[in-house]
């Protein structure tokens, strides 16, 4: 079979290109290894359930893994602790069915009259007892249930299994792994229903996540040795694998979409010039992880203004991991940190939000078309005349801004100027946003 480049669902490395990402599979190994359980909350399409599909393949040899996902399984899941326990119980079974059928058969059996939480824990106590090899549960997705009281109920029973377990008191997963964007550490569990202000978190005792799912030039550059040896196309793959790491910053989907766009628009021609025009294709694209970036912008007006700060006011923010707008930011893949400061996770994603906020400051002003018809400052070589360019939109602003005082033109002339030119850039050339801060530039 062919590979390609794939940028829907899991990676499979049979099928597609793929970053070799064994460092970080030795480092999760060590967590499991060590009896952790412990959450991968990324944002969006950074890699979660391809990660968790080769956990899966290199460590079954080791463990008997069991791995499920939250996903689809619909809300009547969680109408009482009956269905939720039988439920939960199938699923495991199900997927056992492709791993030990003696073992499938074994949690049907056990599967029988379990009605609460109580004697699912007991269920799980009988399995583990009889498995030769430790048990590692994978729960993907756990985010369609985290607002689910049974299910943070779930949890502290597992914390409660969990901490027995360590003291010779019961017997449980060997290690537990979550996945999904929220960090349901920070959840809280009502101990009792009445006792709406008495909580604790059901899942307190993880350990924290720290590897690094992004992926660096060098481990870009292992997905392109493997590229150009299957499809025998030349290119440097350092100097590739470098450019495409400027733009993205490693971000999962976006590396491989670069590379899919490079793909399918310049095999034959994989330059640093050619990568400059493939971002172009990308940033003008539609597509679910862009939605989600600009749906999580426009619903918080206060977040929307921070991120204003940052972008078009060039901002220095410290990074502070408690504050609420970099937290909030960081869960869904907006923000890094860099030299302590709060940056923008990659220039993708920068300029992306630079041209939608462009766009509505282009909208709010419709006076604007009537000042910047391309046609108007082509040059005879098909060039800009950017004179031209700079009288007009001194005309526009003179015109329709004359009345406006210094604090409105200084926070909005600059995104004035790029809605302005923007049109007029477009088919032209490839206009992106230069960093601000002289520092950025080391």
């Amino acid at each position: 079979m062919k590979k390609r480049f794939n940028t829907t669902g899991p990676c499979i490395s049979k099928k597609h290109y793929m970053v070799n990402i064994e460092n970080k599979l030795r480092a999760v190994g060590k967590l499991i290894d060590r009896g952790d359980y412990f959450i991968i909350n990324r944002p969006r399409q950074y890699g979660k359930t391809t990660l968790i599909s080769q956990i899966t393949k290199s460590f079954k040899d080791k463990y008997l893994i069991i791995r499920t996902s939250f996903e689809g399984i619909g809300d009547s899941v969680f109408e009482n602790e009956e269905v939720f326990c039988n439920s939960f119980l199938t699923l495991i079974s199900g997927t056992l069915k492709f791993v030990s059928e003696e073992k499938a058969r074994e949690i049907q059996k056990l599967n029988v009259g379990v009605k609460n939480l109580q004697m699912l824990s007991v269920v799980i106590t009988d399995f583990i007892m009889n498995c030769v090899t430790p048990v590692v549960l994978i729960i993907d997705e756990v985010d369609k249930s985290s607002n689910n009281q049974l299910f943070l109920s779930f949890l502290g029973m597992l914390r409660n299994k969990y901490i027995l377990a360590n003291d010779e008191m019961d017997y449980t997963f060997h290690s537990v792994i979550l996945a999904g964007v929220h960090d349901i550490k920070n959840l809280k569990l009502s101990i009792r229903p009445e006792e709406e202000r008495k909580y604790n978190s059901p899942w307190n005792i993880a350990v924290n996540f720290d590897i690094d799912m992004t992926f660096n030039s060098l481990e870009i550059e292992t997905m392109l040795k493997d590229y150009t040896s299957e499809e025998d196309v030349s290119m440097d793959t350092t100097a590739i694998s470098e450019k495409i790491y400027f733009y993205t910053s490693g971000y999962p989907f976006l590396v491989s979409r670069l590379s899919q766009l490079m793909d399918e628009n310049f095999k034959e021609s994989w330059t640093l010039d050619n990568i400059d025009k493939a971002v172009k294709l990308i940033l003008n694209e539609k597509n679910t992880l862009f939605d989600s970036l600009i749906k999580n912008l426009e619903n918080n007006k206060e977040f929307k203004s921070f991120i204003e700060k940052i972008i078009l006011s060039g901002e220095e923010i410290a990074y502070v991991p408690s504050d609420s707008l970099i937290s909030f930011g960081e869960m869904y893949g907006f923000f890094k940190e860099e030299k302590n400061r709060c940056k923008i996770h990659n220039k993708i994603f920068e300029q992306y939000i630079y041209n939608h906020l462009t766009a509505i400051k282009a909208r709010e002003n419709n006076d604007i078309s009537n000042y910047n018809f391309r046609d108007n400052f082509l040059t005879s070589d098909n060039g800009l005349d950017f004179e031209k360019i700079i009288l007009s939109y001194q005309r526009f602003m003179k015109e329709q801004y004359s009345d406006k005082d210094e604090k409105f033109l200084e926070s909005n002339g600059r995104l004035l100027f790029l809605a302005f030119i923007k049109p007029i850039i477009n088919g032209v050339g490839f206009d992106f946003k230069e960093v601000q801060v002289s520092q950025e530039k080391d």
